[in-house]
């Protein structure tokens, strides 16, 4: 599923990431709206991963849906 797919498809896919992230809450998948770059920086800041790192698993989360 690309990119744009996720975000038309973002209320559907919460949970799913929410699986994935545990960390992540409700109020900061509102407000990542389904858009990769946000994704990617609450990931670095809620993991302490580096970007290529985070960016890696938004991608591979994103493959498997």
């Amino acid at each position: 599923m690309n990119s744009d797919q996720i975000e038309g498809k973002w209320k559907e896919m919460k949970g799913k990431a929410r699986s994935s992230w545990g960390e992540l809450t409700d109020d900061e998948l509102d407000q990542i709206g389904g858009k990769k770059d946000q994704l990617i920086g609450k990931l670095q800041q809620k993991y302490g991963l580096e970007r290529e790192e985070a960016e890696r698993q938004a991608d591979d989360w994103a493959d498997k849906q």
